[in-house]
């Protein structure tokens, strides 16, 4: 178990402002409510809403001021299995190294009962059904071109970087490599919700990937998979042979409690992992540091002396839930912003469509050795 610490100071708060003309239609709820994850690049952030398939750009307006809203259809940089309005599920950002890194959860969703369902036999029947949507399943990258200072797009292609991406489907890259692996490969057929495979965290550093799964966790170990991509042609990546017996990739389990991994950050030699419940349920989500975690180049168990609680962030059933997680250097040494999914009301003003995200700057005051 960790030790018990002091929750991290909020020290700020950062202003995120959208536009009315969103161009997407089909969401249920506006953007600024359901926001899944977020890299910063200059004085841009990228957002993106789990329910599209594309990507929200801001630009810094002020002081700890984001707006300026665009919204990015991924379809024109990529051909979608799905279609370009089926759901890509992203979960993961990460800009580095002129790039914009995406990944969507890879995962499956059981279908809720509506009010014209009943309660009867009929709502049963809805949650016999598993949908599985072929754009979830994507894994790659975007070339990020700084148009102004500090202002950035994203393009098809700049100089010899080129938008490229793991073979997509439900039978395609990632999801049929993993499935004969002796740990995750019987949560490929569970519905994310219910502890299936879920992919909600990228870190970058070079051509090294590592995923964050929100699950499956196993008997309390959270899941970091490892890849090392190549391009061996134009528009196409695909991992090389890094793991035991020729896998394409690496597994490192680590003791969360119990949580699953809502994000993941590369800061220097060290990662860091949002954490939460797998499930809807109310509990903590905390910010974890695995130290030296890049230096690891080998698969297995991690030590939980290398584990270091950084913060604990609330987290309720109904509301303010952590999903993204960006470094924030210019509030102090480790300092972080964090995103959330279904903000509460005191977060948010409907009239003029803004969120706020919170800003924490852990102290050594406020940490602790897993012990």
């Amino acid at each position: 178990m960790h030790r018990s610490v002091p929750s991290a100071p909020r020290v700020e708060q950062v202003r995120l402002a959208f536009s009315a003309a969103q161009a997407l239609p089909r969401l249920d709820d506006p953007v600024a409510k359901d926001l899944s994850a977020v890299a910063r690049a200059g004085d841009c952030l990228f957002l993106a809403c789990d329910e599209a398939a594309g990507l929200e750009r801001l630009r810094r307006t002020g002081a700890d001021c984001y707006g300026d809203h665009q919204h990015i259809l991924l379809s024109d940089f990529f051909d979608l299995p799905g279609g370009p309005d089926e759901e890509m599920d992203i979960e993961g950002l990460a800009a580095v190294d002129g790039y914009l890194w995406i990944v969507g959860s890879h995962s499956l969703k059981r279908k809720k009962p509506k009010g014209d369902d009943g309660e009867g036999v009929e709502a049963l029947a809805r949650m016999e059904e598993i949908e599985r949507e072929a754009n979830r399943y994507f894994l790659g990258r975007v070339p990020m071109e700084e148009e102004t200072p500090g202002v950035f797009a994203l393009r098809a292609k700049v100089g010899e970087r080129e938008a490229a991406c793991l073979d997509m489907g439900l039978g395609c890259g990632l999801a049929r490599w993993l499935r004969k692996d002796p740990h995750l490969a019987r949560f490929l057929k569970v519905p994310s919700k219910e502890n299936g495979l879920d992919i909600e965290g990228i870190a970058i550093q070079g051509d090294r990937v590592w995923l964050g799964l929100r699950g499956p966790v196993l008997v309390g170990y959270a899941v970091v998979l490892e890849l090392m991509l190549k391009q061996p042609k134009p528009g196409r990546l695909k991992p090389r042979k890094i793991g035991p017996n020729g896998r394409r990739y690496r597994k490192h389990l680590l003791d969360t409690g119990g949580l699953g991994i809502r994000d993941l950050r590369r800061s220097g030699k060290d990662l860091l992992l949002l954490v939460g419940p797998t499930m809807a349920l109310e509990g903590t989500a905390q910010v974890l540091k695995w130290h030296g975690g890049v230096q690891d180049e080998a698969e297995g168990m991690v030590p939980t002396s290398r584990l270091e609680r950084m913060a604990d962030l609330p987290y309720r059933r109904q509301s303010d839930h952590p999903e993204g997680l960006e470094l924030w250097p210019e509030a102090g040494d480790g300092a972080f912003v964090v995103v959330y999914d279904a903000p509460g009301p005191e977060r948010r003003d409907a009239t003029t469509r803004t969120v706020q995200a919170d800003i924490f700057r852990p102290g050594s005051d406020h940490a602790g050795r897993k012990g």
